[in-house]
């Protein structure tokens, strides 16, 4: 039931006559700094109540509605917190730095809007820190960073640039890592192993019986995860043939690894298995390069579930991530951990998407081979 005017924190404070409403000046006169009193007055409550609100520290110790009243108040006062003096008696800086490979790879861009989302409903800010090279080692890019940020997120792809950061206590939150790794704080990974079980098994129903995996040329867990899944799942069938043929993360690699997978001695496989979608798309092209027809003659499926998964024709079998809301998971993981509150290791769970790319037609045709 709604307030009535006497009853709002408005006729509260219009009623006192000697206070006017902190927002109303004389026309002409400087606006004065809203202060964490001017909200407390406003709202009928502490100062220790509005800290507690606007600190996010409210739940237990007040209401919800009153929650609310100071919310409401803060807001149409334009009451920003002084998040310097909070930051300088909290012993924090209110900076995340996330550390994942070069933005060229769109799942990590959208791992980075997942997180500064979480981010800004805490009022923290994210810096990013791409590795030059797109993965592997990069400098550290604060000369103090224990100075500078509250934590770190990073993604097992870019795990060596952190050597330097984490000579001290800096809380780590891992994405897509090795869970058993110690010096994480919490773990955000996604169920990887389910997914190329997804897609092998989605593969096999369809007949296919010779595969080749287009394997990511990159020292990191997500991968070794899944060449393991992939070989555990063809392992209990009797007659699977897997070839595997490496390539680093990009389309022309992917098309030449594929084009060695297709022209290579013996039976040609019928399904191509890429560790992403740039190498899925780079498969394609290596197929229509050697006069085969996908998904007629070659099976291809991808990973990741990119916007590039739907600009190819035919459209590509994949393996969707929630690449935001693993940014989402790891941002609220460190603020859990920056906070003293427990942040147990999380899983997401992914999807197989079947589109054009794939069919039994091939694997027909190999069985007749």
């Amino acid at each position: 039931m709604a307030e009535t005017e006497q009853g709002s924190w408005r006729g509260r404070a219009a009623a006192r006559g000697d206070e006017r409403w902190p927002n109303v000046r004389e026309l002409g006169q400087p606006r004065a700094r809203i202060t964490s009193r001017d909200v407390a007055r406003a709202a009928g409550v502490s100062q220790a109540t509005v800290s507690l609100v606007m600190g996010d520290k409210w739940r237990g110790r007040v209401s919800e509605r009153t929650a609310e009243a100071v919310r409401t108040a803060a807001r149409e006062l334009g009451y920003r917190p002084n998040l310097a003096a909070r930051n300088l008696r909290l012993g924090r800086t209110r900076t995340a730095l996330l550390v994942v490979p070069a933005l060229t790879n769109e799942f990590f861009a959208r791992v980075y809007t997942g997180a500064a989302r979480a981010a800004a409903e805490h009022g923290v800010g994210v810096v990013l820190y791409p590795s030059p090279e797109g993965t592997g080692p990069a400098r550290d890019p604060f000369a103090s960073a224990r100075a500078t940020l509250d934590g770190v997120i990073a993604s097992s792809m870019a795990v060596d640039a952190l050597a330097d950061i984490r000579d001290g206590d800096l809380p780590l939150v891992m994405l897509d890592s090795d869970p058993g790794r110690t010096e994480a704080s919490a773990t955000v990974n996604l169920d990887i192993a389910d997914g190329m079980r997804q897609v092998t098994e989605y593969l096999l129903g369809l007949g296919h019986r010779r595969f080749a995996h287009l394997a990511a040329d990159v020292d990191s867990w997500t991968f070794h995860v899944r060449a393991r899944a992939l070989a555990d799942t063809l392992g209990g069938v009797a007659d699977a043939v897997l070839t595997t043929e490496p390539a680093a993360l990009d389309v022309r690699a992917g098309r030449a690894a594929a084009e060695r997978a297709l022209a290579g001695p013996g039976p040609r496989p019928t399904a191509l298995i890429c560790d992403g979608d740039i190498l899925a798309a780079g498969a394609c092209k290596a197929a229509r390069r050697l006069g085969l027809r996908v998904p007629d003659d070659v099976s291809v499926t991808g990973f990741d579930d990119l916007p590039l998964a739907t600009a190819v024709e035919p459209e590509l079998t994949t393996v969707r991530l929630p690449a935001e809301a693993v940014g989402e998971a790891g941002m609220r993981a460190l603020m859990a951990v920056l906070d003293g509150r427990p942040a147990a290791p999380t899983t997401l769970p992914v999807e197989l998407i079947a589109r054009g790319s794939s069919s039994h037609d091939a694997a027909r045709a190999g069985e007749a081979g």
